[in-house]
């Protein structure tokens, strides 16, 4: 392919095609916000378009790029895979490169998991666990936690709370109920009747805000799981792989879910790849006997590249601690986000764990930011995040975007390998996007006057 003359075109050009062939209502949300640039390479934490501008990625594919972009170790795993002109998907083998892979997982993975069914992604991952707790309980309901995210095919929708991605799509799975986050009598009156198959939730909330639970929210929901005869599923598939500052956000509270799903970061950002991982005893539940070896399949789950690039990003991390080094850069960013947050009265809290932060922002006191506060939240509930996102890609070059829909919280999900060159860039950055945005009348508010003209037009 001429992927010179490909990624040469002119960004609008680009764009007018996507619009025309792919997706043209999210093409214009990207025109709005001007996020519409042609991207043509990345390295680490960075990321450059047709004009060579860099920009550094605080966004991760929505915490994909973990290891960074690009890495040439798993690069090179690939490449030499392909060299080998090798076998895959033959199907009616069994893979040694799935077979090794799976036996990292397990050996990564908490307690007495060690089986593992491989997917494509998050949302697969997610529908395999529902088939599985339903097809190992016998029972039919599912509990979900409020504001829970875990994906967009039918089964995941199903346990994921936020209305603006299920409405239309009614109805979803039967039998499912949502329960608040982080509320153990809630969860013991619904799970003390004995007919819930299992509960979802993730250890940290992503979309929802970073939201971390009491220390004794999770421990104790698996032992009422265990209590009462239901399966405790944890997704991992944001918080994984060293996110957090520990190999899954489990560790944090030593826990041992019944199943957990991971994705995203596993292949390092080259090949789409998820995986369920859970005991041998449920697993022979569902895969019950030889004429039930296959009965749920996936064609491309165990693709020698997704399980080479597995493979590889597990061995890097290892050897080049990276999850000790996004505990430290984590501890680190928090500490000095909320220094130069200190004295900005909108920013209502900073959190999060290891590299996984939410900054919340809240109506301000003073009458003249408050009458701005309550203009753009009356008139468009998204809009505030983007007055935050905007400059810092703008005016910065830096890649961010908020936790979720309509949520006054700002995300950031750096590359776990980051270091002092990238956290002084962007704290330097949004030091000064903070302080512009509490000056009115300022160019910050100009924006927003622009963005709602803007989306009006649109």
């Amino acid at each position: 392919m001429r992927f010179d003359e490909i990624y040469a075109e002119p960004a609008e050009k680009v764009y007018g095609r996507y619009a025309s062939h792919v997706n043209h209502r999210f093409a214009k949300v990207v025109r709005l916000i001007g996020f519409n640039k042609v991207f043509t390479g990345g390295q680490g934490a960075w990321i450059w378009d047709q004009a060579g501008n860099r920009y550094l990625d605080f966004l991760s594919g929505y915490s994909v790029f973990n290891i960074g972009r690009n890495h040439p170790r798993i690069k090179a795993a690939l490449s030499e895979w392909l060299a080998r002109d090798g076998a895959s998907l033959v199907q009616m083998d069994c893979s040694p490169l799935a077979a090794l892979l799976g036996e990292r997982l397990a050996a990564l993975a908490p307690g007495r998991l060690d089986t593992c069914f491989f997917t494509n992604s998050g949302s697969e991952t997610a529908e395999v666990a529902l088939k599985m707790a339903r097809k190992a309980t016998g029972r039919a309901r599912i509990l979900y936690a409020r504001s829970g995210y875990h994906g967009l095919t039918y089964g995941a929708l199903s346990v994921t709370d936020h209305e603006s991605w299920r409405r239309g799509f009614e109805p979803l799975l039967p039998e499912t109920a949502a329960i608040p986050f982080d509320d153990l009598d809630a969860l013991e009156h619904d799970l003390s009747a004995r007919d819930v198959a299992a509960f979802i939730t993730e250890p940290v909330q992503g979309e929802a805000g970073v939201i971390i639970p009491s220390d004794d929210y999770l421990p104790e929901a698996s032992r009422l799981c265990r209590k009462y005869g239901s399966l405790l599923i944890i997704d991992e598939i944001q918080t994984g792989f060293g996110r957090t500052g520990r190999w899954f956000a489990c560790d944090h509270w030593d826990l041992e879910p019944d199943i957990m799903l991971v994705s995203k970061a596993l292949s390092g950002g080259y090949i789409p790849i998820g995986a369920v991982i859970t005991r041998r005893d449920i697993f022979d539940k569902v895969f019950e006997d030889m004429a039930h070896s296959v009965v749920h399949n996936s064609t491309f789950g165990e693709n020698a590249m997704a399980m080479v690039a597995g493979l590889a990003t597990i061995d890097l991390m290892e050897d080049e601690k990276i999850v000790e080094k996004a505990a430290r850069a984590g501890s680190e960013l928090l500490q000095r986000l909320r220094e130069a947050a200190c004295g900005f009265e909108m920013v209502k809290e900073v959190r999060g764990r290891g590299l996984m932060i939410g900054i919340e922002f809240g109506a301000p006191r003073s009458l003249p930011l408050r009458a701005g506060w309550d203009l753009v939240h009356r008139a468009a509930g998204g809009l505030f995040g983007q007055m935050i996102a905007i400059p810092l890609m703008r005016d910065h070059g830096i890649l961010t975007q908020v936790a979720g829909h309509n949520l006054d919280v700002h995300k950031l999900a750096p590359p776990l390998i980051i270091g002092e060159e990238e956290m002084e860039h962007f704290l330097t950055a949004y030091r000064k996007v903070l302080a512009d945005l509490h000056k009115v009348p300022g160019p910050l508010w100009d924006l927003a006057k622009t963005l709602l003209k803007n989306s009006i037009s649109f």
